[in-house]
């Protein structure tokens, strides 16, 4: 067993070591705007969970590059808004176009053909293309910051208020989503993506 102790890593061996281990993670594709520039924004990160059911929560932690924030944070902290879309098998090759570090006026979606939809409840498009996406207002920020007091890391609690599925993904009899027809594509480390491979179901016990 290799064991290494927190102090004794450079940065980048931290982000590899947890990038290669916490592994697939969903991906969140996210849709912002930018106002002021008149341009919608889209970007992944990996860094992305449900943080609650009660109150239908997604969260996303955007790192800071150079202790300056991405785009997308920046917008989401302007507009208090976001959509954030679920990435399946065929977007794979569009979602990689949009992770391209573009200048804060350049809108990553003219590297791709992907199309724009009116949001239902806020101001932010979605993307057409993708079979799931879920329309969002921000609920609670939290700057983390290292031990120089400076904010590394931009971490947004996401609050659902609209849920969109598309029919080849979603059961409507039973509320379930398919996920052997969404085909979500998940991050590892590197340059590395996954898709499913089996899917097994357990029983849990009771008690």
């Amino acid at each position: 067993m290799h064991h290494f102790k927190t102090d004794d890593l450079s940065l980048k061996q931290q982000y590899k070591f947890l990038t290669g281990s916490v592994i697939p993670r969903p991906i969140a594709w996210i849709t912002s705007l930018n106002q002021s520039a008149g341009i919608v924004n889209l970007a992944p990160f990996s860094f992305f969970s449900v943080a609650s059911n009660q109150i239908p929560l997604l969260s996303v932690s955007i790192l800071r590059t150079n202790e300056k924030s991405k785009d997308t944070a920046e917008n989401i902290l302007n507009q208090k808004e976001a959509v954030i879309h679920i990435v399946s098998r065929p977007l794979t090759e569009d979602m990689n176009e949009t992770s391209a570090p573009l200048a804060s006026d350049e809108s990553e979606l003219d590297r791709t053909d992907l199309h724009l939809t009116e949001s239902s409840t806020v101001s932010v498009p979605g993307v057409e293309e993708a079979l799931i996406r879920f329309e969002t207002v921000l609920y609670q920020y939290v700057p983390i910051k290292n031990e120089a007091d400076e904010i590394v890391t931009d971490h947004f609690l996401l609050k659902v208020t609209d849920f969109h599925f598309n029919e080849e993904v979603f059961d409507a009899d039973r509320d379930y989503i398919l996920a052997d027809k969404l085909e979500p594509m998940a991050r590892l480390s590197g340059m590395d993506y996954s898709a499913l491979g089996d899917i097994i179901s357990i029983i849990r016990p009771t008690s």
